[in-house]
This record gives C-alpha cells, structure tokens and sequence, in this order.
C-alpha cells in the first residue's frame, strides 16, 4: 500500500475520533441528564421545615408550642494550635461546668485527641450530652474559642426543634401528639396536623470538597418556609386543673379504679372547657393514655332513666305525681327478678322513682307503657339523637348503639333493660350532650373543642357550631324533667352534694360492665359509677359528666358515693372564681 493511500487512513480515524468526540460533546451538552447528575453530586434542595402552631387555650394561654433547642458541635481543625493551647482548658471547663455530664479534663482530652488523629466525624464533633435552651446558646457562644465563631474558634450551632406542653399532661389525652414520621398520634396534634405543621420552604445546598456535608449557597431560602397555623380551643385550663385535681383525689381513695373520666361543657354552646382521662398504669399511678371521654361506649345505667322518663312524658303515658307499686322482693319478668340497688321501696310517685332511682319502677313502666309498642319507645329514643354520632373534631369517637326491635339480639327483657340503661352502649360525651340538651331549654349541641385558627395573633377561621336538632321536647316535659332532676339533689340519691349558695341539677348512676363476655366472674363484677347534671339548675351555665370505672371486684359502689362528689368539687371551683356568681363563698353547714 501506498504511502498516500496510508496517511488517508490515518487522516479518516482521527477525522472519525475527532466527529465522535465532537458529537459526544454536543450530546453531553445538549442531550444528556450528565449535568444534572454532576450538579445532583455537588447541589441539591432541602426542605426548610416551617414553624408548627400553637395550641392554646380560650384564654389564649399556650397548652403546646415548639421552641428551638440546639445542638452544639465543634469543627476542631479550624482553631490553629496556638490558640487550643492557650485556651482549650477553659473551654473544657466551661462545657463541663454547664452540661455537668463529664470532668474538665475528658472535655479537653475529647477535643484534643479528634484533632490530633483526625477520627471520622472531628470536623463536626458533639459536645455535650444534651439539647441546649437559646438561653445556654448564647452563654456557649462566649466561652474560649467558641467566641470567635464558626470560622476561626470552629463553633458549630444545630437548630432542633422541640414540642413542649407548659403543663405537662393536662388534658394530654386532648391535646395529642404526633410521631416523628407523622403517621400516627391523637388528639389534636394529630387531627389538625396539616393545619399546625404550615408549609416547609427550599434551600439550596452544595457539599463541601471533600466531605460529606452540605452547606448553603446563600444565606436565604430559596422560598421562605410558612408557619403553621396557631389553633385556639375551648379549654379554660383552670377549670381543666381544677377537674383534674379533684379526680386525682378521689382516685387515690381506693386502688380498685381501673380508669375515671370527666368533661364540663358550656351549656349554650357546646364548647368543652375541660376534659379529663386517668387511665390506671402499671406502677399503681394514673395518667392520660385513654380518652374514656369519647371512645368508651358501655352501658351508661341509671343516668339513661331521663330518656326514659322523656319518652313516657311525652307519649302522655304518665305525669310525675302518678302512683308506681315496686314492691318489697323485686319484680319478676321473663324469668328475670328486677330488683333495687340498695332497699326496696314499695309505692312511690314518678317523681320519687327517679329521684331514688328505682330499676323496677321503670322497668315496669317500660313494659306497662310499651310492651305492645317497642318500635314506639326505641323511636324516641332515635328522635332524642342518642343513637348518633356526634361527629367532634377529634379521632377515636366511640360509636353509640340502642339496637331496634327484631335486630339479632333482642327480646323479651330487651325493653325493660333499655329503659334502666343496658343493652345500649353510648360513650360519655354522648350522655353530657343528651343533658346539656335538658339543661339548655331543650336545644341539643354538638360538644366542640375547636374555636378558630390564627396567625400572627389575628384570627384566620372562625368556626360555627350548628344545633343537632330542634327542641328535644316539648316545653312541659322540659318542666318536668329538670324539676326531677333537682329533686334527686334535693331530696333524692345526690342529696349529700346539695348546697344552698347554688343549685344543682342531675342523675347518678350506677352500671355494671360485661367483661371477657359476662356480668359476673366467680363473684366479681366491673362496675362505672357516674354522675351527670347541670348547674346553676334555674339558669344552667355549665354541664358536666364525671364517671369511674372499677376493677373486678367483690364490692359495690355507686354513683352517689363516688362520682358526684367529684362534680361537686369542680362546681365549687367555678363556682368560686367565675364572676357570673357574685354572691360571697360561705363554708357549707357540717352536719351534727
């Protein structure tokens, strides 16, 4: 082959190399993902978390917020030696002085060894053993070293955020939380997360040479994070101290309660000014892990004979002044013996029934008024809204239940033991709400927890609370009914709570619970003592339900006992500091 002929080929595959480099880098440059695969290495966007809202009381008191904590780190190749000789000891002392976690001296040979050996993680070392206040920042800034910054004493500040209840777990079961993955939670944390949480910003990072760590490239966000909305609830954290403190008290009396709730409503609106749950822990104490409150639903006893009553009102089947025959051994109906809680009675009145709470008086009058029309009487029921759910704000609502005639289930004593509370389940937010209807001239409310969002302090969403039904009945049963529920204050099973300077209307209860699907195991029964009512009976302000739960146990106790002086202590308390009250506090009479 001619030497010509060679130097062509030669020419044609540095030609072809030349065309394929060229084409390679008009693909790089226009056609490939290759630059943003580099930049990917060396830039990204991290998101900068917003600022979670607040939860805070009517008042506007703070019942949780997030505060910046800090992480303090050291880049200890920034200081030259010079300076870590002259003053490496009074740094040590300094951060030994402050996080009292080590010596001086473990301090000064920690930083002094990263140094020296250059181990991984010396360019980002952790001092102490803990998360510092802003406070501490500030003084941590000025110690040796630390006090010429970042890049030439080597100071390292992390931002952590943390969520701090003010006081501590009241009302925690209400309040919430939220976990870190954000997947889970109660209460309110976690209801209205996407409310409280706002929306996080971007910044734009590059990674430092040689290293693992990213800094920003300038000293804004790309786009500013937004905070996240304040929520302003009902609760009156007084009242909420004053409802817990009085549960606590009566819960240290006997180590058989298993768990105790208590709520106070507004009467007129709806809106929950405390809410206690003491759920018994292993160690014997008590603590806020269950929301008795609206998630547990059993039979709620006595405290449902005012439907009762209502229903038979209302139907025109009695008035209060009638005759009812309970006699002296119980009643016996389909193989069943209804008898008393305590005694029996004999004759009474309507009136005297409900104020004793008797069980046969209106399990007779159930069967007596509504034997032949069961569908009459459950349709009362459903009229009354007892069976509904109440849709609040919060998760975890349990689920109300009267079942209707010919549902599996039903029979014989069906109606008789609806009418004195069984065979239902209702929760307690349930019950408070059928009463705050009584107590509130008949007009039945969805109990709230909710008032407004806000932002900077200036409201951003008010909310309006809606009526769950028209009146509940009709004028004169409202009469009626409110006077029998003085009566059982005055002169019935709540009498040991009635106080001149102001009056109090309500029903105990008292109510066995099923367990490991019975009543009774070899002689031990659960049992829930409650009391539920409103006050001042003539122009009701607040409404409130309080109910224990025992154990298994061989023992009785009831509503009257244990229940109704828990409501008697937080009314006194409002009673006290609310000014609607203006009358001077006199010490109650002590019985001779």
């Amino acid at each position: 082959m001619k030497t010509a002929n060679k130097m062509l080929i030669v020419y044609f595959v540095y030609l072809l190399i030349a065309l394929l480099a060229i084409g390679q880098i008009v693909y790089l440059q226009f056609f490939s993902d290759y630059k943003n695969q580099l930049d990917s290495l060396v830039y990204r966007t991290f998101d900068v978390p917003a600022g979670r809202g607040s939860i805070l009381g009517y008042d506007g008191r703070v019942l949780a917020s997030t505060v910046p904590f800090y992480e303090i780190r050291m880049d200890c190749s920034i200081p030259d030696q010079a300076l870590l000789d002259r003053n490496l000891g009074a740094l040590a002392a300094s951060l030994s002085t402050l996080f009292k976690d080590k010596p001086a001296a473990a301090y000064e040979r920690e930083i002094a060894t990263a140094r020296r050996t250059k181990k991984p993680g010396y360019r980002n070392l952790q001092l102490g053993n803990r998360l510092v206040s802003h406070s501490e920042m500030l003084k941590i800034k000025e110690f040796p070293i630390f006090n010429l910054g970042q890049f030439r004493g080597g100071f390292i500040v992390n931002q952590k955020d943390k969520r701090i209840y003010p006081y501590g777990r009241l009302a925690y079961r209400t309040i919430g939380y939220i976990s870190d993955n954000e997947q889970a939670g109660v209460g309110i944390e976690y209801a209205y997360h996407t409310y409280l949480k706002g929306h996080p910003g971007k910044q734009r990072v590059r990674r430092r040479s040689g290293e693992d760590k990213w800094v920003p490239v300038s000293g804004r966000p790309e786009i500013n994070p937004k905070s996240g909305l304040d929520i302003l609830t009902t609760l009156d954290i007084t009242i909420q101290e004053a409802a817990e403190n009085a549960l606590r008290e009566q819960l240290s009396r006997d180590s058989t309660f298993e768990g105790a709730t208590a709520v106070v409503m507004e009467v007129s609106t709806g809106a929950v000014r405390a809410i206690v749950n003491m759920k018994k822990m292993k160690n014997g104490s008590y603590d806020e892990t269950f929301n008795y409150a609206i998630s547990e639903s059993t039979n709620p006893g006595s405290t449902f004979k005012l439907a009762t009553l209502i229903a038979l009102l209302e139907d025109g089947y009695i008035n209060l002044k009638d005759s009812v025959r309970t006699g002296r051994g119980g009643w016996r109906y389909y193989g069943k013996n209804f008898t008393e809680a305590t005694s029996s009675f004999g004759t009474l009145t309507v009136e005297q029934a409900f104020e004793k709470s008797s069980n046969v008086a209106f399990a007779k009058l159930a069967v007596d008024k509504y034997g032949d029309k069961e569908k009459r009487f459950i349709n009362r029921l459903y009229n009354m809204k007892l069976n509904e759910k109440l849709n609040i704000e919060l998760l975890g609502e349990g689920k109300a239940m009267i079942p209707f005639p010919g549902e599996p289930g039903w029979s014989k004593l069906s109606l008789p033991m609806i009418a004195m509370g069984y065979e239902i389940q209702l929760t307690p937010l349930h019950v408070l709400t059928f009463y705050n209807a009584i107590a509130n001239n008949g007009r039945m409310v969805t109990p709230y927890f909710i008032e407004s969002f806000m932002q900077h302090g200036k409201v951003t969403e008010r909310f309006e609370h809606t009526p769950l039904s028209g009146t509940l009945c009709t004028p004169s049963t409202l009469r009626d009914v409110r006077q029998a529920l003085r009566g059982v204050v005055e002169y019935g099973t709540a009498a040991g709570i009635n106080d001149s300077r102001y009056s109090i209307s309500g029903k105990t209860g008292t109510a066995q619970i099923a367990y490991d699907g019975a009543f009774v195991h070899n002689g031990y029964r659960k049992h829930q003592a409650s009391f539920v009512g409103f006050f001042p009976s003539e122009s009701p302000k607040y409404s409130m339900i309080v109910i224990l739960y025992s154990s298994p146990t061989r023992a009785n106790f009831y509503g009257a006992s244990w229940a109704a002086p828990v409501f008697k202590k937080i009314a006194d308390h409002i009673y006290i500091t609310n000014p609607f009250w203006n009358a001077p506090l006199e010490a109650p009479e002590q019985a001779s």
